[in-house]
């Protein structure tokens, strides 16, 4: 009889569908995906503690974490390892670098919340998360994905940039051109009407052709 091998394709959660559920033990008790309610949530995920890249990241994101949740957003970590060695490395921050590590990681010893979500990647690792992050919307939906590898720290700086432009294109329903911030133009959404088209020209905008007009908030 001949065998049928079959190939593993990591599950993908799908931009503006509902995010993956869990319930999960934590360094900070028991969390939910519904605890985050009401509020943006950063779910990210790392290869293993106690790794250098993975520490400069998670050094990253705790100083910037007052800033995340002025933008009413919590952080959530995660990776294949047991909540002792998430304290143990947490404390080792502390001790070594002087960074206290302020959100809550996720232990996921199972594997069920990282193949949920697609953070374990075959190509890179069966065993081990690589650096995915997604942002959560207050509704629970899942609004953006971001997948480095193993060998390269993310740039936290981006994900404020990003969340701050996902919540502006939200609040005034625009969008944001490359690498836009904050208190820069945003791009009008383009007419969906051969008349509309016609008569953009004169609304006001800054007004490069039919599809490409900005504004200043």
């Amino acid at each position: 009889m001949e065998e049928t091998q079959q190939t593993f394709r990591p599950a993908m959660p799908e931009l503006n569908k509902p995010a993956p559920q869990f319930d999960a033990k934590t360094t900070h008790g028991q969390k939910k995906l519904d605890d985050y309610k009401g509020r943006w949530l950063i779910l990210f995920s790392h290869p293993a503690d106690f790794t250098p890249v993975c520490t400069t990241e998670f050094m990253g994101f705790a100083q910037r974490y007052d800033k995340f949740q002025s933008l009413n957003c919590d952080l959530l970590g995660l990776s294949i390892d047991s909540n002792f060695a998430h304290i143990a490395w947490v404390r080792n921050i502390k001790e070594k670098f002087g960074v206290d590590i302020p959100f809550p990681i996720i232990e996921d010893l199972s594997m069920n919340v990282a193949n949920a979500y697609g953070m374990i990647q075959p190509g890179a690792s069966d065993t081990s998360a690589v650096r995915a992050t997604f942002f959560i919307d207050p509704e629970g939906k899942l609004r953006a994905m971001v997948y480095y590898p193993m060998s390269n720290g993310r740039s936290i700086d981006e994900f404020v940039r990003l969340l701050e432009a996902l919540q502006t294109a939200d609040e005034n329903g625009v969008a944001t051109p490359e690498n836009w911030k904050p208190g820069e133009k945003v791009i009008v959404p383009p007419p969906a009407t051969a008349e509309a088209a016609e008569a953009r020209s004169g609304e006001g905008y800054e007004y490069t052709d039919w599809y490409f007009s900005k504004k200043d908030l």
